[in-house]
């Protein structure tokens, strides 16, 4: 056993974890960060873009110094068939306001930039070792199990992730269900600056672009694509429902390559190298799957948390986990300046939550992941709007038909109840 004991063992060193960690640290608390990849940020694969109002409340001009990539200045979804794609885009300088940003970011850059700033706090970090178990005693937790060692704490921080067994096996946290986790395939492709300003019409290497795509990607099955444009390298992936895996005869992998040979896609990428390859666990089920948040000496961030929203038009996660983290971490303050880590105490954190952006976010957009497992939007709307598009755009010297007529005809191979039913879900779910 060890004899030193902690304030505070925060298992997981992703945003949440070290987002707590920096804050506790700073506040005087003794802090250890137990983090099972051989370096941080090596296991956080996540390819994606950060809203930045969250981490801005802890430091403010962030972007200065952070690893970002590029500030995205504009959005675009693509409904996608085998050989066609029809673009919305939306590009405003009120993307890149103050507050409103949003960055691509690698997190194998940027998670170690933010544990730095915790250890430059004075928090430890342990990487390359696993926690096996929380420790209990008395039916109350005291720390955990870590490389066959027992390290003790007042309060136990669980952020270790989307699959937090911890959590698990402390009763806090259901098994995952195949309908509430999807996996997500990336690659991140170099090309090069130029390359990228080039092909995503960027006027500099500040400017970036997020870009999503649906339907023939995932095969019609629920999931999608994206690209996210970093200084000189493209993240790039896809992300299906773990349930829907054999749906079809179609493997993740197998959609990220179709991806990349889309009409539309491959020749962004022409030429670039893939330079990383991973996989990871995303859920999916919005508000209702979040755990049991707190108890006696313990509290549940992050991923772990399941503090991710796929709303279709975009996916948040970052903004979320990084605010949990700064909420656990005033709790586990407050309850130190009180000399109490009981349930009634920590349940601060729920409540905060609970006023905070994330639970009125998460909680408003509760309906969201029932409407996008409807497979008519994965799979027959992006060739009804293909089929729309090729009658508004095609001319070769055809009789004149009605633009109405055209329409309907289209729109009848998926039925016009259908089509009133799934937009009435849409706008209830947002």
């Amino acid at each position: 056993m060890s004899e030193e004991k902690f304030d505070v063992i925060v298992v997981g060193a992703g945003l949440a974890g070290n987002t707590a960690a920096y804050l506790m640290a700073k506040a005087g608390l003794e802090v250890l960060v137990i983090e099972r990849g051989e370096t941080i940020g090596c296991k956080n694969v996540t390819g994606g873009r950060m809203y930045s109002h969250s981490i801005e409340k802890i430091f403010p001009d962030f972007a200065k110094e952070a690893p970002i990539e590029r500030k995205i200045t504009k959005e675009r979804i693509s409904f996608v068939t085998g050989d066609s794609a029809t673009t919305v885009e939306y590009a405003a300088d009120k993307l890149g306001e103050q507050g409103k940003a949003t960055y691509s970011i690698c997190r194998g850059h940027f998670d170690p930039w933010l544990a730095g700033k915790a250890e430059e706090a004075g928090a430890m970090y342990v990487t390359g070792i696993r926690v096996d178990e929380v420790l209990v005693r008395d039916g109350k937790v005291c720390g955990v199990v870590a490389g066959g060692e027992e390290m003790e704490a007042d309060v136990v921080l669980l952020a270790d992730g989307v699959n937090s067994l911890l959590a698990q096996q402390l009763g806090m946290k259901k098994e995952l269900a195949p309908s509430q986790v999807a996996v997500g395939v990336k690659e991140i492709i170099r090309l090069g600056e130029e390359k990228i300003n080039d092909r995503f019409g960027a006027a500099s290497s500040e400017e970036g672009t997020a870009w999503l795509f649906a339907g023939d990607v995932c095969g019609g099955n629920v999931g999608g694509g994206f690209i996210y444009t970093n200084k000189d390298s493209l993240s790039v992936g896809i992300v299906t429902t773990i349930s829907e895996i054999g749906r079809i005869d179609l493997a993740p992998r197998d959609m990220l390559e179709r991806l990349k040979s889309h009409p539309t896609v491959a020749p962004l990428i022409k030429g670039g190298e893939t330079i990383e390859y991973a996989a990871h666990l995303v859920t999916e089920g919005g508000y209702d799957m979040i755990p049991t948040l707190y108890r006696d000496n313990v509290l549940v961030a992050g991923d772990a948390a399941a503090l991710v929203m796929n709303l279709g038009f975009t996916i948040r996660g970052m903004d979320l986990v990084i605010e949990s983290g700064r909420l656990a971490a005033e709790t586990i303050i407050a309850a130190k300046q009180k000399g109490d880590y009981s349930a009634a105490t920590l349940s601060q954190y729920k409540t905060a939550l609970d006023n905070s952006f994330v639970m009125k976010d998460m909680q408003h957009f509760r309906k969201m992941p029932k409407f996008i497992e409807n497979h008519r939007i994965h799979g027959q709307y992006p060739g009804m709007i293909d089929e729309i598009m090729s009658e508004l755009f095609i001319m070769y010297g055809q009789e004149p038909v009605k633009f109405k007529k055209k329409a309907m005809k289209a729109v009848k191979k998926v039925g016009m109840m259908n089509l009133l039913k799934d937009g009435m879900n849409g706008m209830g779910a947002m």
